[in-house]
């Protein structure tokens, strides 16, 4: 059976995978589109000021009446050219028939001008039909509520007009429908301009967007794409800036993976090594150096896992989690068990410290800093050594002192300390290189310093830890 086809000239339904697309293209914002309906909306605004003023113009000319005042003066200074009563009847007539055919002409104006015309003695001459008359039961209120009046008397004649009011509404419906078309007639001209004008600021846009697209994924170069208009200035440099600050990023992290693998592959070669040893010894005395060896390793591996790990936090940017918290009470609790594990080295580790210190601060990385500083003095000391830590406020800030009377370090070498796996030329140094790199960073997230000072009673080496204190 062949499948039923749609009738000719009958339209196929589209795809849903077609609808859907037009859908998202229509939905998704687009400054072309929000032009438009900004322009629409700009127009709207003008029609309504321009009511709104013509309104406003309407209300003061009408509380003034300046027309009526004129056309009444004039038909009046034409009727007392003549007293005769016959002649200012067909005047009147004939001005009553003329008004008639204007107001019907014009839609602006609603109603019939009543007119009423007096001689000296106060006889009627002329009156409209509809002209309300002395024995009416409407009051005079109601008619100046519904017209305004001209009362005037002159050498021969009393004339008297009554034009309708124009309310409001009808008013505003008039000139609303008025205005109107000539807005829309310069709708489309504006509506283009101002779409040229988007498309026009746009290709800029879309030609910088076509260059990053282009480029490979590697490329953290500078975008290279000349800013020609102050506009797309701030653009291009933010984007330089970003690529640069990634460069930055990607190196860094490139040779923090090349120096990892450089000192992890020793302590494993080592651990490759004496577990040979171990598996294969026969000596008790041999078994027992492996073993210890071995345990040495394991332990060299684990405090630098540990330590790439910690500084690998720290490189990541992102939010301080401070919280409030007594520093000098913290601190004693920190160093407790290190103080202990000193003593049993024949070593000494004191604290000076106030009572209480409180501040807000991001303990992870203040622990960092304490750690690290203190576990480098206690690595490089001798038995008999001491370490001194110092914790005080000074002008504001938190002043942290950790001092030693060790070896020291050279002059020389100074500068390089805070440098990532630097070990200096002391031959009796262990570890990885990373504490006082650590200690530097941690301080850097906390919007702090590291410097040295000398240490204790003319040697050794001491660290000042200056960190903002927020929150007492």
């Amino acid at each position: 059976m062949n499948p039923a086809r749609p009738p000719e000239g009958a339209r196929a339904p589209a795809p849903a995978s077609a609808r859907h697309a037009l859908w998202r293209h229509l939905s998704e914002p687009s400054l072309v589109r929000r032009g438009t309906w900004s322009t629409l909306l700009v127009f709207l605004l003008i029609w309504v000021a321009l009511l709104g003023y013509l309104y406003a113009e309407n209300r003061q000319y009408l509380a003034e009446a300046p027309g009526l005042k004129q056309f009444g003066d004039a038909l009046l200074v034409a009727l007392d050219e003549t007293p005769d009563q016959a002649h200012a009847r067909a005047v009147m007539a004939a001005t009553e028939r003329w008004t008639a055919i204007r107001r019907t002409q014009d839609k602006r104006l609603g109603g019939i001008v009543l007119y009423e015309l007096r001689d000296s003695r106060d006889r009627r001459v002329f009156a409209s039909e509809g002209w309300p008359s002395e024995t009416s039961d409407a009051s005079a209120a109601d008619w100046s509520e519904r017209y305004w009046r001209y009362d005037r008397t002159s050498a021969h004649w009393r004339l008297q007009i009554l034009n309708p009011r124009r309310t409001g509404s009808a008013f505003l419906r008039y000139n609303a429908g008025f205005i109107l078309p000539y807005l829309l007639v310069a709708f489309p001209f504006v509506l283009l301009a101002v779409w040229l004008t988007v498309r026009a600021s746009l290709r800029p846009l879309q030609q910088l967007a076509r260059r990053i697209e282009e480029r490979p994924s590697d490329d953290l170069n500078a975008v290279g794409v000349p800013a020609r208009y102050r506009e797309l200035k701030p653009l291009v440099q933010a984007l330089d800036a970003l690529l640069s600050r990634l460069r930055g990023t990607v190196q860094r992290e490139r040779a923090f993976v090349q120096d990892a693998a450089h000192e992890i592959r020793t302590p494993l070669a080592v651990i490759n090594a004496q577990a040979h040893v171990l598996a294969h010894a026969q000596d008790p005395a041999e078994r027992a150096l492996a073993e210890r060896q071995l345990n040495q390793a394991i332990a060299r591996t684990s405090h630098l896992a540990r330590q790439l790990l910690e500084l690998a936090a720290l490189d990541r940017a992102g939010p301080r989690s401070a919280s409030r918290v007594d520093v000098a009470h913290w601190l004693r609790a920190l160093l407790g068990p290190a103080a202990q594990a000193a003593i049993r080295e024949g070593r000494e580790l004191s604290l000076d410290a106030p009572d209480a210190l409180p501040c807000r601060i991001d303990l992870g990385a203040l622990e960092s800093i304490v750690q690290n500083l203190v576990d480098n003095a206690l690595r490089h000391g001798v038995p008999g050594s001491m370490v001194a830590v110092d914790l005080r406020d000074a002008d504001g800030q938190l002043l942290l002192e950790v001092r030693d009377d060790g070896p020291g370090i050279a002059a020389s070498q100074r500068e390089h300390v805070f440098e990532r796996f630097h070990r200096g030329t002391e031959p009796r140094a262990s570890g990885a290189g990373l504490g006082l790199a650590i200690a530097r960073q941690a301080a850097l997230r906390l919007d702090g310093s590291v410097e040295i000072v000398d240490g204790l009673q003319g040697r050794g080496v001491g660290f000042r830890v200056r960190l903002p204190r927020a929150g007492d």
